[in-house]
C-alpha cells in the first residue's frame, strides 16, 4: 500500500512528536479545512481526547466572523477548557498544515492565554 504525499508528511511530523512525547505531556492536534478549524488534546499513552474546540458549532457559526478571527476564538475556548482540566504543557502538532496563516495565529493566541509547546 502506498501511501499519498499528504499522508507521509502527518506521519513525519507526528512520529516526531511521539518520539520526544512523555507522560506529562500531551498532544494538541490541529486540523483546518477551508472554512474551518478544530483543535483537540489528546493523550497518546491512553489514544483518549481530553479535550476539543472547533469552529464547527452553532454558538460560533452564528456569529458572522471571518477565518482569522474563528480560529482566535477557537483557541480562546480550547485554553479555557485546557486550564480547568490543569493543563498547560503540550506539544503542537500541525499536521500536514503549514505554521503560517490561520495555524500561527491559534499558535500564537493559545501562548498568550497560557499553554506551553
Amino acid at each position: 500500500m502506498k501511501l499519498s504525499n499528504l499522508e507521509r508528511k502527518k506521519f513525519r511530523v507526528r512520529n516526531k512528536i511521539k518520539k520526544v512525547s512523555s507522560k506529562e505531556r500531551f498532544r494538541l492536534c490541529v486540523n483546518r479545512s477551508t472554512k474551518n478549524i478544530s483543535v483537540q488534546i489528546i493523550d497518546d499513552t491512553k489514544n483518549v481526547t481530553l479535550v476539543s474546540a472547533s469552529s464547527n458549532t452553532k454558538d460560533l457559526k452564528s456569529q458572522k466572523k471571518n477565518k482569522k478571527e474563528l480560529s482566535i476564538i477557537v483557541a480562546e475556548i480550547i485554553s479555557k477548557k485546557a486550564k480547568d482540566m490543569k493543563i498547560t504543557k503540550v506539544y503542537f502538532d500541525r499536521g500536514i498544515y503549514k505554521y503560517h496563516g490561520r495555524v500561527k495565529l491559534l499558535a500564537d493566541e493559545l501562548r498568550k492565554n497560557g499553554m506551553e509547546f
